[in-house]
């Protein structure tokens, strides 16, 4: 089990494990942590993974908390994430990790999604992150919010920021003729709107019996 100790003996945080083996989730979740609940530390995961069957952000969520939690002692939060489009239904949307086949491929996701969108004209190009995070307390509560990040994708990536689909998502509340995609947004930007961001803040009431 890594990280379960922190690094800082004299360190008083309470701590939190992280139900991913993605480090730039643990890196923007640990920034996201750190303006709303600074006495917390989002600490990694290396235990086992579980098979996320769900068919729900929630229940993928709960699924990943619920392991990590049960592997290391400590609360656990998960996020299960992805981008959902208006014309497409909703989808990619929990499948948005696999869309373009049964492995882990950002890039062949992303130039998938471009392709399906292609002859789709910009105002209908309409989308939103959803985020869902579950919380598992060891032997207490359980709980699940959502976020959500409206916007529209753009026709090509651009910036190298951020992870996933963000080099094609163009968030709402942008001046326009001056719009960026979450990938060319810096990483204060990012987190301080995102639908992470918006989880963690709808979670935020629910963290004092940490």
């Amino acid at each position: 089990m890594t990280n379960q100790n922190s690094s800082d003996p004299s360190s008083d945080r309470r701590r939190v494990v992280l139900a991913t083996h993605n480090p730039h989730k643990v890196e923007e979740f640990g920034q996201i942590v750190a303006t709303v609940r600074p006495d917390l530390e989002v600490v990694g995961y290396d235990g086992p993974e579980p098979v996320e069957d769900g068919t729900t952000f929630a229940a993928n969520a709960l699924i990943k908390a619920r392991a990590a939690a049960a592997h290391t002692g400590l609360p656990a939060l998960a996020d299960d994430s992805g981008i959902c489009v208006d014309v497409l239904g909703g989808a990619p949307g929990v499948f948005s990790a696999y869309w373009a086949g049964h492995r882990k491929d950002a890039a062949a996701n992303l130039e998938l999604l471009l392709d399906q969108l292609s002859d789709i004209a910009d105002p209908h190009r309409t989308a939103h992150f959803t985020s869902t995070i579950a919380l598992v307390i060891p032997g207490g509560a359980e709980h699940v919010v959502e976020g959500l990040w409206p916007g529209r994708l753009a026709g090509a990536a651009a910036g190298g920021g951020g992870f996933g689909y963000d080099p094609i998502f163009i968030p709402d509340g942008q001046s326009p003729g001056a719009e960026r995609t979450a990938g060319e947004l810096t990483a204060d930007e990012k987190n301080a709107d995102s639908h992470r961001a918006r989880a963690f803040r709808a979670l935020a009431p629910l963290l004092g019996a940490l």
